[in-house]
């Protein structure tokens, strides 16, 4: 099976943390959430994986180089979601690929996603949810996606994922080499090409890191045991190369990274370190990603 993780966007919400690395490289309780979505395809079975980047692009590869079949495809120009797909289509085998945006945490699982699509014998399945804030996508009552924008009467109305399956052939209306939003093209291939909404019953964890407080709010998730596949044990997380105070203060929960100093007399509440960043003696920081 292959897929591909669109990573190459600007994560201009984020910034300015994006400025220092991009959000797909954003630790997710100490570990970067490419690595986590990367090694989560490949223990379904996913053997050929392919990461687009543009913004920081070499930051991938001291994250991903020692990953068995994953490649990474440098864009020096920003093609947008459907131009980077566009761009993997000499490398994409004759089959169907699993897309996955690299900016979310999800508890769906890959290998059942792709099978439901070759037993549906569609050319294009998007997994849908319903999530108010996101809803978006009009799908008819034979399960098709009419369109992108509002419902219609009989319609009902749910959020794209960031997740599908796709025959890449269809990627061949695409210019090469030029800018282009995926959902663009496909608002303009919904009358030639059926798309299939696929949804699962019950829906999974999912959560989007599109702001700081998506990120924020993702940890806050994980803390609480609503993610299947991401527990942690206590409210707190130091990475073992950490060098903590051993009078930190912790409210509410803190994640501390690799080779992160925090100095004593520390407070901190809802708080993300990320690696290498130090913090002084008596410092109190509350709802915040310290990179620094």
């Amino acid at each position: 099976m292959q897929a591909m993780i669109l990573a190459a966007g600007f994560g201009k919400r984020l910034r300015p943390h994006t400025l220092l690395r991009p959000k797909p490289l954003f630790p997710v309780m100490g570990e970067p959430l490419i690595l986590r979505l990367v090694r989560r395809l490949r223990r379904v079975g996913f053997d050929r994986i392919l990461v687009n980047c543009h913004h920081l692009a070499g930051a991938f590869e001291p994250v991903l180089a020692e990953e068995p079949g994953v490649s990474l495809q440098y864009e020096d120009i920003e093609l947008g979601t459907g131009g980077g797909l566009r761009r993997g289509m000499a490398w994409f085998r004759d089959e169907p690929l699993l897309v996955m945006n690299g900016d979310i945490f999800h508890d769906y699982d890959p290998g059942e996603i792709y099978r439901a699509h070759l037993g549906s014998g569609a050319r294009l399945s998007m997994l849908l949810h319903d999530q108010p804030r996101f809803n978006n996508v009009t799908v008819d009552a034979s399960g098709m996606i009419r369109g992108f924008r509002n419902a219609g009467e009989g319609e009902r109305i749910l959020a794209y994922t960031g997740i599908q399956v796709i025959d890449p052939s269809l990627l061949g209306h695409i210019p090469a080499d030029a800018f282009c939003d995926l959902i663009d093209f496909y608002q303009e291939l919904i009358d030639e090409v059926e798309i299939r909404a696929m949804t699962f019953a019950p829906p999974a964890y999912w959560r989007d890191m599109g702001t700081e407080a998506d990120y924020l709010a993702l940890h806050d998730d994980l803390f609480a045991g609503r993610s299947s596949l991401l527990a942690p044990e206590s409210y707190l997380f130091i990475s073992p190369s950490a060098r903590v105070a051993g009078d930190l203060k912790v409210s509410g929960w803190a994640v501390v990274g690799d080779q992160a100093e925090i100095g004593s007399g520390c407070h901190l509440s809802r708080c993300v370190v990320w690696d290498h960043a130090k913090i002084p003696d008596g410092s109190y920081a509350e709802n915040q990603v310290i990179t620094g």
